[in-house]
């Protein structure tokens, strides 16, 4: 059973654009109008603008921006599963989304760098 690696790349890069560029809209939606810390917006709105670091060398899908994606990722994934255990209401809830796309993202970036690793070009 072998895996076309030229259909299922474009895929997982495209899951890892389209989830990432989910997590900016839903940072920026929940710290400035969904539910800010404080009435007005939070600088938490600043998290959002930390997703955009990787976005450049995934849209261009450099392997080495995917490999340390997988761990930046994992910031708002606990910080998700932090908020959705100790907030309540429309909080908790778009916790739990974040968690949603933090792992999403995550194992979108997982399986594009695995499935460009080097010693697959050498069999």
């Amino acid at each position: 059973m072998s895996i076309d690696l030229a259909l299922w790349r474009p895929r997982a890069q495209w899951a890892a654009i389209i989830g990432l560029i989910a997590l900016i809209a839903l940072c920026l939606a929940w710290e400035l109008w969904l539910a800010p810390l404080r009435p007005g917006g939070s600088l938490l709105v600043f998290k959002a603008v930390l997703l955009l670091a990787p976005l450049p060398g995934l849209l261009k899908g450099r392997r080495y921006t995917y490999q340390w994606c997988s761990m930046y990722i994992l910031a708002w994934f606990i910080e998700g599963v932090m908020r959705g255990w100790a907030e309540s209401g429309l909080s908790q809830i778009l916790a739990v989304l974040e968690i949603v796309l933090s792992v999403w993202v995550f194992v979108a970036v997982v399986y594009y760098a695995y499935w460009t690793r080097p010693s697959l070009s050498q069999q």
